[in-house]
Formats: C-alpha cells, sequence, structure tokens
C-alpha cells in the first residue's frame, strides 16, 4: 500500500516501474496489492525511482525484509485467513464492530470449538481444532508486554446466542466480562433498543497501525473478506463507529448487562415470555 501511495504521488505508472525493474507489470500489481511479496531490493528499487527519502526508504525496505519471515500462524495457512492475523498481529488499536458472534480475540475456547464447528460442518475434527487452537493463541495480543487496545462495539443479538448451549454460553459470557476489565479492552453493547443504526449493513474491523503504515478496515463474508485502505473508505467507518458507540450502552453498563445475562439468560426469559417450553 505505501508503495502504490508512493508511486502515485511521484505520477509514475506501473508500466515504468516494471520497464525500470526488468520485470513484467503485473508483478508490480501484485506487490502492491499484497498478493506477492517484495523482496527488501525491489522495495529499494522501487523507492528510488519514486524519489522517496533516504529516511522512510529505510523503514519501507526493513518492513519488507520483516514481512518475508513466517509469522507463528503459518503453519496453520490452510485454516486462517492469514493475511488478517498478520495484520492483527501488527496493529496498535483495533476497534470492531459485531453483530452476530463474540469477536475472535474474546472467544472461549469451548465457544469457538462450538461457532467453529457450526460453521465449518465441511472440515475435518483436525482443521476444526487448528482454527480453534490459532484463534486462542491470537488471544495473547490482549495480555502481551505491550498488548494492542481493543474497542470492541457487540450487538445485543451477539450476547443474546446461546452458542453451544447454555453452560457453554454462560461460561463465554463470564470470559467476556473478565476481558472487558482488562485496561486496554473497551466493550459496549449496542442494545436492540436503538433499533436501526448506522453499522446495519455489516461487521466490520479497523485495523491502526503504528508509525507510518495506514490504517485498513477489514469486512467479513462467508468468502473470507475484504480489506479497504482508501481515505474516503476508512474515514466512512471510522465515522459509522463513533455513531454505534455514541449510541451503545457505556461500557460500566454493557458489563452489568452481561452479568445479568449470565444471573438470567436473555433467551430463557424471552422463551418464557413468548410462551414456549
Amino acid at each position: 500500500m505505501e508503495l502504490r501511495r508512493h508511486r502515485e504521488a511521484a505520477g509514475v505508472t506501473i508500466d515504468v516501474v516494471a520497464e525500470r525493474l526488468g520485470c513484467s507489470p503485473s508483478k508490480i500489481s501484485r506487490i502492491e496489492t499484497g498478493h506477492t511479496s517484495a523482496s527488501p531490493v525491489d522495495v529499494s528499487d522501487m523507492l528510488a525511482i519514486y524519489g522517496v527519502n533516504p529516511d522512510i526508504a529505510g523503514e519501507l525496505v526493513e518492513i519488507s525484509r520483516d514481512a518475508r519471515q513466517k509469522g507463528w500462524w503459518h503453519p496453520f495457512s490452510t485454516v486462517l485467513n492469514s493475511t488478517y492475523v498478520g495484520f492483527e498481529a501488527e496493529a496498535r488499536s483495533i476497534q470492531a464492530y459485531e453483530q452476530q458472534v463474540i469477536p475472535g480475540l474474546l472467544q472461549s475456547e469451548e465457544y469457538a470449538l462450538a461457532l467453529i464447528g457450526s460453521a465449518r460442518w465441511d472440515d475435518t475434527d483436525q482443521r476444526i481444532a487448528h482454527r480453534v487452537r490459532v484463534r486462542m493463541q491470537r488471544q495473547s495480543l490482549l495480555i502481551q508486554d505491550d498488548p494492542i487496545d481493543l474497542w470492541v462495539v457487540l450487538d445485543e443479538a451477539v450476547v443474546s446466542r446461546p452458542v453451544g448451549g447454555d453452560a457453554i454460553m454462560r461460561d463465554q459470557l463470564r470470559h467476556l466480562v473478565e476481558a472487558a476489565r482488562l485496561p486496554n479492552v473497551t466493550l459496549q453493547i449496542l442494545p436492540f433498543e436503538v433499533g436501526a443504526h448506522a453499522a446495519m449493513d455489516g461487521t466490520f474491523t479497523i485495523l491502526d497501525f503504528p508509525d507510518i503504515d495506514p490504517a485498513v478496515v477489514f469486512t467479513e463474508n462467508a468468502a473470507g473478506g475484504l480489506f479497504l485502505e482508501k481515505d474516503d473508505e476508512l474515514r466512512k467507518y471510522r465515522e459509522v463507529f463513533d455513531i454505534i458507540r455514541a449510541a451503545a450502552l457505556d461500557p460500566e453498563d454493557s458489563i452489568e448487562m452481561i452479568e445479568m445475562l449470565v444471573e438470567e439468560p436473555l433467551w430463557k426469559s424471552r422463551r418464557r415470555a413468548s410462551g414456549s417450553t
């Protein structure tokens, strides 16, 4: 993304870069879209063409060198979105809205197993176990020496849906309360009574990075997801997140609501209210 930004700022086309480097335009395109890695030499040569400041160029070359090193998640790349996990591991802060399930960073192991087992009905038990293992390892980001800042807004439907049954859901809600009390985690519930709201289009995650790396938005779907990084896209999602967190319960009231559900699960009271057994 940075390489593309510098190329466009310099007014240089992909074809010109490819000709100067003696490669195909498709290679430059794949590098800029993240579909192939760039060697430190390629990055250095490209930035020289764009006339980038040596200090900034040095930082980007170092980033390219680090990016070619495999992360802890590499052995599990067949069962996860390794691009997202890589971004998540490098993020300084994350803001997320979820309308269906507890976010992976806040899931209990039993909840994750029940959820993935249902969503990935065609997976083998081994692949499901690998997915759960990766999800649990990702949660170290919240408690490491320099933890990420996580701000999550959950639709009330998320804490009302008994994934895995009553016992597993109660345990998940307790886990959610514990996580919400971490100093680097902010959790809010967007109650049903709000009605229609700015995030009705769906789940999204905003990842902010340290130093020169630009932020990205990840929107998830059944086929994987989509990364958005244009200025107007980022601005839109930041505005949407600001709107929904202003409409949501404050963090303390949100924790209190979850604690009440642990004692008297909302799905049970609704079944009684509807007269079902």
